[in-house]
């Protein structure tokens, strides 16, 4: 366990770049971030905090205590490195713990959203459960190429097209980048992107000669006194 690099920091300066809200994710086996750090962002940031979570009894009284301004569910296997997929919600088995975790989340005054696939099927449970809003999955779209991946951004306009009509708000991510984000967020019913991995991944880079020059420096003077 390191205290470094502290998310909380991290927040504040995505804020001062123009980040409208922060979004972290709490696993139940706190692989990345950890309670406190969920405690520190609400008292810390002045934008929105979106809290992803899995529908575990633990994480939901958790998240009902800190009451962020917005939490979206998300499908977690303890195997992955990240998300692969939306939420399975085609059966009713399936769809009765997110029912329950919605209702839950939703008595404590928090807005839910559910991270689904672009599937129309998906879009309609979500608006049948009375969540707020659907964060649509673009990982499809980010690994596909050439015609297919023409095809997957007419899938994601679709799929966001549907959730408006039912009266559920649309927002998208998993895989985005610099390079493909654009076509993305031009679809006009889509009014959040959750962004994460792409802005750190380009910050290593630069960021890096200044980290390297604050370290030779503090070097420097160490060896001089």
């Amino acid at each position: 366990m390191t205290d470094e690099p502290d998310p909380v920091r991290a927040a504040v300066l995505a804020e001062l770049g123009g980040a409208d809200g922060i979004t972290v994710h709490l696993r139940e086996d706190r692989r990345h971030i950890q309670d406190r750090d969920v405690r520190l962002l609400m008292e810390t940031v002045r934008t929105p905090v979106n809290l992803e979570l899995a529908a575990s009894s633990e994480i939901l009284e958790l998240t009902c205590a800190l009451a962020p301004a917005q939490a979206t569910l998300v499908p977690e296997k303890r195997e992955e490195v990240t998300t692969e997929g939306g939420l399975a919600l085609s059966e009713a088995t399936q769809r009765e713990p997110i029912e329950a975790a919605t209702r839950r989340l939703q008595a404590a005054g928090i807005r839910t959203s559910l991270f689904i696939d672009p599937d129309s099927d998906a879009i309609r449970v979500a608006a049948e459960l009375g969540v707020e809003a659907v964060e649509l999955h673009t990982g499809e779209f980010a690994n596909a190429e050439g015609a297919a991946r023409g095809e997957q951004l007419a899938r994601l306009r679709s799929a966001a097209e549907l959730a408006r009509e039912v009266g559920v708000a649309v927002h998208a991510g998993h895989g985005l980048t610099y390079e493909n984000v654009a076509p993305v967020a031009a679809i006009p019913e889509i009014e959040e992107l959750n962004i994460g991995h792409s802005v750190i991944s380009r910050a290593v880079f630069t960021g890096l000669e200044a980290a390297v020059r604050d370290m030779a420096a503090i070097l420097r003077r160490a060896r001089t006194a």
